[in-house]
């Protein structure tokens, strides 16, 4: 009987991986029109996320991975090449590949959803208190994410979230990338990213998150707390599956309502 295991957090080896995770359905799918050196990366971002290799233990040499996936080495480079541009993993001749010291908060889409996806998993109900929509010019770090032009007005949506009972827990803005499509008669009722998938065939693939506290400002009214209280901030760049930026988010939490966690464990010595 084959027990479920997690990506992250669970130490199994790359062959119990590859042969309880991927006997189901293939490895590599030779006539998809995706690049075979992007869905050799898909699979290797899900390998790095292991707790085995998080701690230090080398990854399979790339005549292992080729001939496991059923691709040829020089496919395996090329995704090896890409993470490790994106500081994701270190590679030494003639010693190994390993997973690199984290030095921001990354994730996949494995441990991410939409909001609302992910508090219907926690069996709580949110409902959308505001939205608006609208198109507008956008900052320098917006610009430099999409590679726009300055006087670019982009798509920008503005939800406020919270209980039934009307009472605020989160206030995000969201700007979608304009080769995208998307435009302010899209259904965002739903679930951002599912919607994103259903109406635009975008599939999400990553995210680069970085998270600080602040306080409400501003935002206390919409917030219903003081302008001093205690806001996490939580800033996300997300990609598709070929690494081209769809989104650029900010989620303002209220910091009695959420508590973010980590579990984090020692390196080895």
């Amino acid at each position: 009987m084959i027990q479920t295991k997690k990506f992250c957090g669970s130490d199994f080896s790359f062959k119990l991986y590859m042969s309880e995770h991927f006997n189901k359905r293939k490895l590599i799918d030779h006539k998809s029109k995706l690049p075979l050196h992007v869905q050799v990366e898909e699979h290797l971002r899900k390998l790095i996320c292991m707790d085995k290799y998080l701690k230090g233990a080398f990854l399979p040499k790339e005549v292992e991975l080729a001939n496991r996936l059923g691709v040829s080495r020089n496919t395996i480079r090329q995704a090896t090449n890409k993470l490790e541009n994106e500081g994701l993993i270190v590679r030494k001749k003639g010693v190994g590949t390993r997973v690199a010291e984290k030095k921001g908060l990354m994730t996949g889409l494995d441990h991410w959803y939409s909001f609302t996806q992910e508090m219907q998993e926690k069996g709580i109900v949110v409902t959308n208190l505001q939205l608006r929509i609208e198109w507008v010019p956008v900052s320098e770090t917006i610009r430099n994410f999409f590679h726009v032009e300055a006087d670019r007005k982009i798509l920008k949506l503005s939800k406020l979230k919270g209980e039934e009972s009307g009472e605020p827990m989160v206030y995000f803005e969201s700007w979608f990338h304009p080769r995208i499509g998307v435009t302010e008669k899209a259904n965002f009722d739903q679930p951002l990213y599912s919607m994103l998938e259903e109406q635009y065939g975008v599939v999400v693939h990553r995210s680069s998150e970085n998270i600080s506290a602040r306080a409400a400002g501003t935002l206390s009214r919409k917030l219903k707390v003081d302008g001093n209280f205690p806001v996490l901030f939580r800033e996300r760049f997300v990609y598709d599956i070929g690494d081209r930026p769809v989104e650029y988010n900010v989620g303002y939490y209220r910091s009695d309502k959420f508590t973010y966690s980590i579990d984090i464990k020692k390196g080895s010595l």
